[in-house]
């Protein structure tokens, strides 16, 4: 009997870690990993409110027949992506690695404080680097794994009350670049997931008084939803994906040729 070409989006017998899946995009993501047989784990950010959230998403992924355990831990705090490295591994050895738990402060870039920017830096570049490099070479070593960073649209957008939250997305999309070079040849994939305007719960004061000028900048002719990650979060960690490495891949209505 021949083969149906979906099988190639089928992750079982793998282990999938995604950083900040409590809740929308990051939640979206590992609902779909788990959809299609992958192992989750579940990070959150370890306040009451996530724990929750997470719970929650463990909860849901169980009833559908899925295996997921939730992991916390605050990137913002010392050796944070080490210790969640281990937890995680000491679980089931990770096969990919979706880096979604990022924060964003927004303030005009001449009063910005040193406090607000070592937190963006911490949880959005110091704890996914400590993951990446706990996980990706025991990846390499096994010849199999894929690693998704969850870019923006404000790589080559700045907006500009974000100056370092932009400036940590491209950085991001830098070491996705990098890591695709060393590891390409071992069977490891890195590529970067870039949103547009997505509509959540960190941005939708925001979007109340920019959304209608924002959306008529969209060729889609409407703003994101989280969901909208799903589909290209399978490619980019499935065996449907394995020659695609090194990619920025927007998720914008058309919002970045617009």
């Amino acid at each position: 009997m021949s083969s149906s070409p979906l099988d190639r989006f089928r992750l079982a017998d793998r282990t999938a870690l995604v950083t900040g899946a409590r809740r929308e995009i990051g939640r979206a993501i590992a609902l779909a990993l788990a959809g299609v047989g992958a192992r989750l784990a579940v990070h959150h950010a370890d306040t009451a409110e996530e724990a929750a959230d997470a719970d929650a998403v463990v909860r849901e992924i169980e009833q559908a027949g899925g295996t997921a355990r939730a992991f916390c831990q605050d990137f913002a705090l010392d050796d944070a992506g080490h210790r969640l490295a281990a937890a995680v591994t000491a679980w089931s050895p990770v096969d990919i690695l979706v880096l979604n738990a990022s924060i964003e402060l927004p303030e005009p870039y001449d009063a910005i404080s040193r406090s607000r920017f070592d937190r963006q830096i911490s949880v959005n570049l110091r704890s996914p680097l400590e993951l990446l490099q706990d996980l990706v070479p025991p990846m390499g070593a096994r010849g199999w794994g894929r690693v998704v960073t969850i870019g923006s649209v404000q790589q080559i957008r700045p907006h500009p009350q974000m100056m370092v939250y932009a400036g940590t997305k491209a950085a991001q999309l830098n070491w996705a670049w990098n890591l695709a070079r060393q590891f390409g040849g071992q069977g490891v994939t890195v590529n970067n997931l870039a949103p547009g305007a997505i509509l959540t719960a960190r941005n939708r004061t925001q979007m109340a008084t920019e959304g209608d000028a924002l959306v008529a900048r969209i060729p889609a002719g409407r703003l994101g939803r989280p969901d909208d990650l799903a589909g290209a979060a399978l490619l980019l960690c499935s065996e449907a994906g394995a020659y695609i490495n090194g990619v920025n891949l927007y998720v914008d209505g058309g919002r970045s040729v617009a």
